[in-house]
């Protein structure tokens, strides 16, 4: 008998939890989406470290967040140097111009930087900031929030 009235105890809750979350969902009400463009390092990190002794090509990624656009969106970036870290020297930008291209259908876009082994003056700002500035269809830049996470990409190269 006790088993009986725990069972129609939980089939009573059920009912009940389903009525509330059917109410709650009223006609007329859309899931929240928010197009938004975002950058991020490997691991998912807004600030990361390269050692001045390295020579590779790293590649940082502009992710797109968005129901399926009908037309390109066209994400405009710029790259700030610190006052000890100079192109060419230190660092060489292969990816060309200053704005990414979204094509319907596409989700990530890579920043590719080449870094060149170079002992740096750790007195100095030895870092390069790659930060979205606009695009052409008004998404968020950066995750939604007062704080626009992830809106750019801070690295700082260190000797090792």
């Amino acid at each position: 008998m006790k088993r009986f009235h725990f069972n129609y105890m939980m089939l009573i809750v059920s009912a009940i939890i389903l009525s509330v979350s059917a109410s709650s969902c009223s006609k007329g009400d859309e899931p929240f989406d928010t197009p938004f463009a975002y950058l991020s390092a490997e691991g998912g990190l807004q600030r990361i470290v390269v050692n001045s002794d390295v020579k590779n090509v790293n590649t940082y990624m502009v992710y797109l967040s968005s129901k399926r656009l009908t037309q390109n969106l066209v994400v405009n970036y710029e790259v700030i140097a610190g006052n000890g870290l100079q192109e060419g020297r230190d660092y060489e930008l292969v990816t060309t111009g200053k704005s990414l291209t979204f094509l319907p259908g596409i989700y990530d876009m890579p920043i590719r930087i080449r870094w060149k082994p170079n002992p740096i003056d750790p007195s100095k700002n030895n870092t390069l900031t790659i930060r979205l500035t606009d695009n052409n269809l008004g998404v968020t830049l950066g995750k939604p929030g007062p704080d626009e996470l992830f809106r750019q990409l801070v690295i700082e190269k260190k000797n090792p």
